[in-house]
């Protein structure tokens, strides 16, 4: 895994599906095409409905839903592309390679579930999202994985 940034790493807890879609809405402020997001957490952990919250916040109405099938939704946004990438369904990393995906993920904002499971042919990212179950709440970590998801991570989340 890519070394994190020390310098921005809050820490926020999520009451409820309100509070996920609310702070994904947050995240959604600084978007610029070329970032890399890193989704990590269990089944159930809220990944799909924070990036629910950052397309509500980019100003997309259509419906969302997990790629786990598909393995990518597309969002064709007015200043950029948007994509969304559930890799839990893959069997081998270099299915990434064999998708396609490589290429299509340049210049474009992409968020990826289950980043582990295409290890060592992704983008690195820029920030990585954590997201953790605790009970009936949720808690989101958010590392800065490079210079420009520190600057980012400063002026979308900090503080929580």
């Amino acid at each position: 895994m890519h070394a994190p940034d020390d310098t921005a790493s809050p820490r926020c807890h999520l009451a409820d599906e309100a509070a996920t879609l609310a702070f994904g809405a947050r995240l959604s402020a600084g978007l610029t095409p070329g970032m890399t997001f890193y989704l990590e957490g269990d089944l159930g952990a809220g990944k799909t409905t924070l990036v629910r919250g950052m397309l509500r916040g980019l100003g997309y109405l259509g419906r969302v839903k997990s790629p786990t099938y598909t393995l990518v939704e597309t969002y064709n946004l007015p200043a950029f592309n948007l994509y969304h990438f559930d890799l839990y369904r893959m069997h081998d990393p270099r299915e990434w390679l064999d998708a396609g995906f490589r290429d299509v993920a340049a210049g474009a904002v992409s968020v990826i579930e289950w980043p582990e499971k295409a290890a060592g042919w992704l983008p690195a990212p820029d920030v990585i999202l954590r997201l953790a179950i605790l009970d009936e709440t949720r808690e989101i970590e958010c590392v800065a994985a490079s210079a420009l998801g520190g600057r980012y991570l400063e002026r979308c989340c900090a503080p929580c």
